[in-house]
């Protein structure tokens, strides 16, 4: 007997999504749409099926709207370029964002282990001429999963250090951070986000550089002399691309002395530091070989297997930012007015979530290719199946 295919369940499938998108308020008087919202983001779908701007989206539309057509009616075809650019200029982009997280939370339910927050700047969406900045993306990033859970676009005359505790109250409210272990980098080593942190019921890794010089320095002088009996180690060993990469990590859970009387005046006051980490690293390539050492501070308990995962999985959320440059020309985007440019920002890295969650062979490149030639490719995509 054949297998027996439920001819609704795309339908019902793709239903989930469009669902999670009427929240977004449509000003346009109803009797003078032509082009539905939910039928302009499923045309932007297509950025899966490597379009990376607005022509592109368009184009693909036109020719496949007869797949299209098996979840929306399309009375009037497809817009046209301009026109996608101009709704996209308009929507209220944190909305817009909810949306797709709404969505990812629904179809990836639970608790993240280990979230890494980083930046992203869009280099090419600077106008000089009116004096606009850059658009620079936070983005919330789950390193085991590999999924964006959320993402904040730094206001101009703010940075990353400001915009962190409103990024990190957003995944609070969103359920999705108590309990996990934050990574940031050292541009995040601040008090106040290591408080905020602690507050929400979660535990933060932060890299010390930089930012923090002189706890950083107690802390190099520290691992110089700590005896064998107040640290433990853990090391690790990875092949691939040509190189060998040797990681040392060390930990200890001496951290008494860093608000003891010797603490220099003005030191920053962190709470809930149970953990100091350093970690040696060695890449060995047919040539040279570089050397480099970092050094952490934790609120978990001396649990070195655990901090040494988060550490190395700090790198997905670099991988991804290395990714949206690469494959969806993110750096080249031109998008500077309106909300545009943050609006694709959440596409691109939803899109990119997806075709990652796919368990087809083949590079990012390949299948984002294949899904651009096989409407059924995309489909089973867009399902996550």
């Amino acid at each position: 007997m054949g297998q027996i295919i439920d001819q609704d369940a795309p339908r019902a499938r793709l239903a989930v999504l469009l669902q999670h998108f009427s929240d977004l308020d449509d000003s346009r008087e109803p009797w003078r749409v032509m082009y539905p919202l939910k039928e302009v983001l499923l045309v932007t779908c297509a950025t899966i099926a490597s379009c990376d701007d607005f022509d592109e989206i368009a184009d693909w539309g036109e020719h496949n709207l007869a797949f299209l057509r098996r979840f929306s009616d399309y009375h009037h075809g497809i817009p046209c370029e301009r026109w996608l650019r101009h709704l996209f200029n308009r929507v209220d982009p944190t909305l817009f964002a909810l949306c797709f997280e709404n969505w990812v939370a629904a179809q990836w339910p639970g608790r993240h282990e280990f979230i890494a927050i980083d930046g992203k700047t869009a280099r090419r969406t600077h106008d000089r001429r009116k004096g606009l900045k850059a658009l620079h993306t936070l983005s919330a990033y789950a390193t085991v999963a590999r999924l964006t859970l959320a993402q904040l676009s730094v206001p101009e005359k703010t940075n990353e250090i400001t915009a962190i505790p409103d990024l990190l109250d957003h995944l609070a409210e969103t359920k999705q951070l108590q309990g996990a272990l934050v990574t940031i980098d050292a541009m995040g080593c601040q008090v106040d986000i290591a408080e905020k942190i602690i507050a929400h019921k979660a535990d933060y890794l932060l890299a010390l550089k930089g930012n923090q010089p002189n706890l950083e320095t107690e802390v190099a002088d520290y691992f110089h002399g700590a005896p064998n009996t107040e640290v433990v180690t853990k090391t690790t060993v990875e092949k691939g691309h040509g190189r060998i990469e040797t990681r040392t990590y060390t930990a200890s859970n001496k951290v008494d002395w860093i608000a003891s009387e010797r603490s220099y005046p003005g030191q920053p006051r962190f709470i809930g530091i149970k953990t100091l980490v350093k970690v040696d690293s060695r890449v060995a390539h047919a040539d040279r070989s570089t050397f480099d050492t970092r050094y952490f501070i934790c609120s978990v308990t001396n649990d070195i297997d655990r901090i040494a995962r988060a550490i190395r999985g700090h790198w997905a959320v670099e991988s991804m930012h290395w990714l949206l440059d690469v494959e969806f020309g993110d750096d080249l985007s031109r998008y500077r007015a309106g909300h545009g440019a943050k609006n694709m920002a959440v596409v691109r890295r939803f899109a990119l979530d997806l075709v990652r969650a796919n368990n087809a062979k083949g590079s990012v490149k390949t299948r984002r290719k294949r899904a651009s030639w096989n409407p059924a490719f995309l489909l089973e995509i867009l399902q996550i199946a």
